[in-house]
């Protein structure tokens, strides 16, 4: 048996083969790229890949050096990939196809902007923070309906919650983004307070059913498990608001805004209901046009990854290779496709950066249902 100290000089000379090698390859890997670049090739080339594991693997016995051997080949070739990426400055045509860049967001006297709910919802206080209380807005009942009035031409911009500080991402909201031909080009944050709203002269203790949306309940769990009451979900807390006041029934309650209560007569009988104090809701603002301003600096886009190890990695390393940083993932099961997700990612940047381009146009090779949500 020999000392440990021996051994590990043995290793160390091995990895500095290694380095050597792995720098010549690198260097062929650019020679690489240029001939593709040459031959009209793409970078990427998946059964190569595939082909290389298999041939390098093919008469190894032990599993644990089959696996190992796998690993480090996966993140060689991604490697070379970013740097061929890297090398060969490839125009990517599918921001100038698909984005205008514009100075700032165009608002004309006629311009509508359409929020989801009633008014006095927090989609209104949104919509009035980002355009001001002057515009022209309106209100339709449901998320969908948002989009819809975007693709009938009946609005210029929409505005919808996509994720909440303490209750995560808003239900369906992805999926109005993908169906629709519509483009995230601003968001805008309120602070939440939930109230817990009665008719004149009722009591918190005489309340036997409580109406808000989902994520108004879910907000105010803590608070509503103290109290015997049946949660009704209904499409908007403002809407929760205007069904108490229409409906007169004093055991029926809402949670809703403070300017809810003002603006449908209702009396606040508890305040700051939230059980985080620090509740903010995000909001994006959408439009059928595919633009971003000069100083947007987060970008939206969605992909979708097949359930295999080192996938989701290999992805995100090129974010990690331009210096791009990542401010939120999300991970969606597909429908009726198991173990297969759909992935919601934000970065930080501009679609018109060198690096924001090298990086998306990598992305876009190796996964599939590729989508740029916005940059705003």
């Amino acid at each position: 048996m020999r000392k440990v100290d021996d051994v590990r000089d043995d290793i160390t000379k091995i990895d500095y083969e290694i380095a050597e090698l792995f720098e010549k390859r690198m260097g062929f890997a650019a020679e690489l790229a240029l001939s593709k670049k040459q031959a009209g090739e793409s970078i990427y080339n998946k059964n190569k890949e595939d082909e290389k594991l298999s041939d390098i693997t093919k008469n190894r016995s032990n599993p644990f050096v089959i696996k190992g051997l796998e690993e480090v080949f996966i993140q060689m070739m991604s490697i070379s990939r970013k740097y061929q990426y890297h090398m060969v400055h490839q125009r990517d045509r599918y921001i100038e196809n698909y984005f205008t860049e514009v100075p700032e967001l165009v608002m004309f006297p006629d311009t509508r902007i359409v929020y989801p709910g009633v008014p006095g919802s927090f989609s209104e206080m949104a919509c009035e923070k980002f355009f001001g209380a002057d515009v022209d807005h309106y209100a339709v009942v449901n998320f969908k309906d948002v989009a819809m009035a975007l693709n009938n031409g009946d609005a210029d911009y929409g505005v919808l919650p996509i994720e909440n500080s303490s209750a995560g991402d808003v239900t369906g909201v992805y999926d109005i983004l993908l169906e629709n031909d519509v483009c995230m080009v601003g968001e805008v944050f309120v602070k939440v307070e939930h109230c817990l709203l009665g008719c004149p002269g009722s009591k918190i203790e005489d309340l036997e059913v409580v109406l808000s949306h989902p994520q108004g309940l879910m907000q105010c769990a803590p608070y509503l498990e103290n109290l015997d009451v049946k949660k009704v979900s209904v499409e908007n807390t403002a809407i929760a608001a205007e069904r108490v006041a229409r409906e007169k029934i004093m055991t029926q309650g809402a949670i809703a805004s403070r300017r809810a209560a003002e603006l449908y007569g209702l009396d606040i009988l508890d305040a700051g209901i939230n059980f985080d104090k620090n509740n903010v809701t995000r909001f994006v603002i959408l439009s059928k046009k595919r633009q971003y301003t000069e100083n947007a600096n987060k970008i939206s886009i969605s992909f979708s990854l097949l359930h295999e190890s080192g996938t989701l990695y290999n992805i995100l390393s090129h974010f990690l290779y331009n210096d791009l940083n990542l401010s939120h993932i999300e991970s969606v099961p597909l429908p009726d496709q198991q173990w297969e997700y759909r992935f919601y990612i934000d970065i930080n940047g501009n679609l018109h950066d060198p690096a924001v381009k090298n990086a998306l146009q990598g992305v876009r090779t190796e996964v599939a249902d590729f989508k740029i949500l916005g940059n705003y």
